[in-house]
């Protein structure tokens, strides 16, 4: 990893165009936003084709909104499985990324606690020898 980047900034930035592209549709359609102007489309696609006299160019049952549904689908499929994808490679990374610094934090106790156990010796070794010239003048 490069200095100065931890892993989420280094996995960020190694993606290449059809990975942003698919990261950034698949957050685009997860939103309520991408829900709420999708509906408000279908709605007012419907109303036009339901209230127009003259010109439907969408008659009920709606053929071309299915066919418009459909295409949305079998492009969004891909590219949302594109985006698991690559959250999967990200949690992977961050689990790499998690074990190394417990590694290292493991291995920073321990040496925390041999340095805790040796001066907890050399205060044992200092109250027996203060204990020893106690019990030595007292005789």
């Amino acid at each position: 990893m490069a200095s100065g980047k931890n892993w989420h900034d280094e996995h960020h930035s190694t993606r290449n165009f059809g990975q942003r592209l698919a990261d950034t549709v698949a957050n685009g359609m997860g939103s309520w936003r991408f829900i709420i102007w999708q509906t408000i489309i279908v709605a007012i696609w419907m109303i036009l084709n339901v209230l127009a006299y003259v010109h439907h160019w969408d008659e009920y049952p709606f053929i071309l909104l299915n066919l418009v549904f459909s295409t949305q689908a079998a492009y969004a499929a891909p590219i949302i499985m594109m985006a698991q994808n690559r959250q999967n490679e990200r949690d992977r990374a961050q689990a790499d990324s998690d074990f190394r610094t417990n590694k290292e934090a493991k291995l920073e106790i321990e040496e925390l606690q041999k340095k805790l156990n040796a001066i907890e010796v050399e205060k044992l070794d200092r109250i027996l020898v203060l204990l020893e010239k106690l019990n030595g003048d007292k005789s």
